[in-house]
């Protein structure tokens, strides 16, 4: 890959993410003040940011909470910051889960809850129901991720096995008019997705979710199995009083994000192509699809003319069949570069948070050269891929794309250059 290549590819990424600034993602979508008291709640992988950008926004007093993972935290005023694991819960997430429902205890109808949520707040909020315990969620959210299901499927599952899912926690604000501002890394920016929706309940009943976990063949641990057959602590129903006056807005998105990415290109005198902003599925086969469409580019110039780089965003999945390291965006990468070996392209795929899966990187960097590459240095690309191992592969080449936690949070950022 040529550096300039490489300099441009990183270039459209932190355009991406500077379009998904919490300070100015939040400043055109202020609440009015309350004639009471102001408590900010929130979760997520860019909580904290956006938990300090609005107390520079704020003009008033405030209180409140807001959990994010390890390592994510930053300098508040007034707003407790909690640091909890993701992407499989622990005690300390538990302790937030119980900090938010005592931040908005005893409120009135003239106090105001502002709900910062963005992308990671599933697994930072792990509230188990009655007769249900950390564990069994811990074992859960392993299950899902193992299973290859879509995120939506993921939180409509979750939402039923909560204590503060599925609008739960705004349901225990009430008679507080409840505002969330939400930064969504969800397929379709429904913001009663993002993080589960701790204060947006959505319609999806425990029927539904079995079938779901049931069509996913999500391997639901049997504790929780038994749980959800009984029926017990069913999601508040969206037309539940409690929920009237209510508000939910998608303050930042993957859709914004890719028009700035697209917009510097084009700046630079590349012609950008956004293919979506919702793509889901398994990495691989993602990775495979854009094999092919990049491969048609470079050999026929059609659908696009070179030189253009085509964008995607979404959040792919990858379905664990071994114990190897790396996340989604390699596994795509890495699926990319053996499909479209010796095609002139040159990609980076990588989560907009700072973080894929569970190493340092935020993804790497592919070309068509990638497979020849590995081959080189003794490691066989396939069976990297077949033991989903791709950090192994792009570590291997110095490819790792390791930006740090960005203090946002939209999903999946992909750039497939054609010169």
């Amino acid at each position: 890959m040529l550096p300039a290549d490489r300099i441009l590819l990183t270039n459209l990424f932190e355009a991406a993410v500077a379009a998904a600034d919490p300070e100015l993602a939040l400043k055109a979508a202020l609440p009015d003040r309350p004639r009471g008291r102001t408590v900010v709640v929130g979760a997520g992988k860019g909580a904290a940011q956006l938990a300090a950008a609005f107390e520079r926004l704020w003009d008033g007093p405030l209180q409140g909470v807001v959990v994010t993972r390890y390592g994510y935290a930053c300098p508040t005023r007034t707003i407790r910051v909690i640091e909890a694991a993701h992407p499989v819960p622990d005690a300390a997430g538990l302790a937030a889960s119980a900090a938010l429902f005592e931040a908005v205890r005893g409120l009135t109808s003239d106090d105001l809850v502002v709900a910062l949520i963005c992308g990671g707040g599933s697994a930072l909020l792990p509230s188990p129901p009655p007769g249900l315990d950390l564990a069994d969620e811990q074992a859960l959210n392993a299950a899902l991720l193992a299973s290859g299901a879509p995120i939506s499927v993921m939180n409509a599952i979750r939402k039923q096995v909560s204590g503060i899912k599925g609008g739960r926690l705004a349901a225990a604000a009430h008679p507080a008019r409840v505002v969330s501002l939400v930064v969504s890394d969800v397929p379709g920016d429904d913001p009663a997705q993002v993080a589960s929706g701790p204060t947006l309940p959505d319609a999806h009943t425990r029927a539904e979710a079995l079938d779901m976990a049931r069509s996913w063949r999500v391997e639901l641990p049997p504790r929780v199995a038994r749980w959800l057959t009984l029926g017990q602590g069913i999601a508040p129903d969206p037309a539940d009083p409690v929920f009237a006056g209510h508000q939910g807005r998608v303050i930042a998105s993957a859709r914004l994000s890719l028009e700035a990415a697209a917009a510097l290109a084009s700046a630079q005198g590349i012609p950008a192509a956004i293919l979506s902003d919702s793509i889901e599925g398994e990495a691989r086969d993602v990775g495979r699809v854009h094999a092919a469409l990049a491969r048609e580019v470079a050999l026929r110039n059609r659908p696009f003319a070179r030189p253009v780089v085509l964008l995607s965003g979404g959040e792919t999945t990858v379905t664990v069949r071994a114990r190897g390291r790396g996340g989604r965006n390699g596994e795509f990468l890495l699926a990319l570069a053996l499909a479209a070996a010796e095609v002139p392209f040159a990609a980076l795929a990588a989560d907009t948070d700072g973080i894929d899966g569970t190493e340092t990187n935020a993804g790497a960097f592919a070309a068509g050269t990638t497979a020849a590459r590995l081959r080189e240095r003794g490691l066989d690309p396939m069976q990297l891929l077949a033991a989903n191992d791709s950090w192994t592969a792009f570590a291997a080449l110095d490819d790792l794309f390791v930006p740090g936690p960005t203090g946002t949070n939209v999903n999946d950022f992909r750039a497939i250059l054609i010169r």
